[in-house]
């Protein structure tokens, strides 16, 4: 799996001062299982060290990009030319997901300082030019900051929707039949759910198909309401009642004492008192006892590899 990133934070010394920022969750734990494609736009242009840039409204409260120098140059054009030329790379280099640099005027994906006029405080609303035309042209590729990813909801949110995208996109290549696709819909229930129920109503009526449309329209139709889906965020609530659901497949098959067991995991984790790996290692294992065949093909219970523990935190999710 090919993940885009931002040079510098895998040690590429490409900043404007000569130095990378090396990100520790991308270099020791993602690049185990991606490989990294590295972006720097105002490399190609300027090299390394180069000047600084920077956003700024002018009197005209026209944006520009300006080096920090005592004599400002308006590289506006320039940067948005290459922006242009890297954003058109992507789709080239096959990417399910990209991590930015924060702050950067290139890269930012929020609070990017702009500076005023006549000495003006600076506001940080600005985004990246880079940033800006990836979620332009790429409106559903899951894309973050190295800095947001610190946050261990926003972390277990990005890497669910990194790993579902690339299997609906590995899906829509193996030439599926309306069956293929039933299939690939059941699979993704309960991950959906967890992320929006009418969601996965709207997408059930896709793939009911009482229109009769043909097959390509029907994929093409399902793939923008899959990524618009996954492209939500989870919630501790919304997974509770996901959870829920899944006990009551195996709860008339066990005893008095498991359901309390189980139902107290599932309280003490919406309390926030343990992880949700914990109830899921609970919730795996009755599975697989009773072998529930359904439950088994879930995409919820996992949805990336295990070795990266992401459900671990009890703040994985608000």
């Amino acid at each position: 799996m090919n993940l885009g990133v931002s040079s510098c934070l895998i040690g590429t010394k490409c900043r404007y001062d000569g130095v990378g920022a090396s990100d520790k969750f991308i270099v020791d734990i993602l690049q185990k299982y991606f490989k990294t494609v590295p972006y720097c736009p105002e490399t190609i242009i300027w090299g390394s060290p180069r000047e600084a840039i920077r956003q700024v409204h002018d009197e005209n409260g026209e944006l520009k990009i300006l080096t920090s120098t005592k004599n400002p140059k308006d590289v506006t054009k320039e940067l948005e030319d290459i922006s242009e030329q890297c954003s058109d790379e992507i789709k080239n280099d096959d990417l399910c997901g990209f991590i930015l640099k924060s702050a950067s005027p290139t890269c930012g994906l929020e609070r990017v300082k702009i500076y005023k006029p006549f000495n003006a405080p600076s506001v940080k609303q600005g985004v990246g030019v880079f940033a800006r035309k990836i979620k332009e042209k790429y409106p559903y590729l899951p894309v973050e900051e190295e800095g947001r990813l610190i946050d261990s909801w926003l972390r277990e949110n990005f890497l669910m929707q990194i790993f579902a995208y690339q299997h609906l996109h590995e899906f829509l290549k193996s030439n599926p039949t309306f069956n293929d696709l039933v299939i690939f819909h059941t699979s993704y229930k309960y991950l959906i759910y967890s992320k929006s129920q009418k969601s996965y109503t709207t997408l059930g009526r896709i793939v009911a198909n009482k229109e009769k449309n043909q097959l390509n329209e029907v994929l093409g139709e399902y793939k923008e309401e899959f990524l618009k889906a996954i492209s939500q965020k989870g919630s501790v609530n919304k997974t509770y009642n996901v959870l829920l659901h899944i006990f009551g497949y195996f709860k008339k098959l066990i005893t008095k004492e498991e359901k309390e067991e189980i139902l107290q995991a599932l309280a003490e984790y919406k309390e926030k008192i343990i992880p949700l790996i914990a109830v899921m290692k609970i919730i795996n294992l009755y599975v697989k006892r009773f072998d529930v065949q359904y439950l088994k093909v879930q995409k919820f219970l996992n949805p990336y590899p295990s070795e990266l523990a992401l459900r671990s935190d009890i703040k994985a999710y608000k």
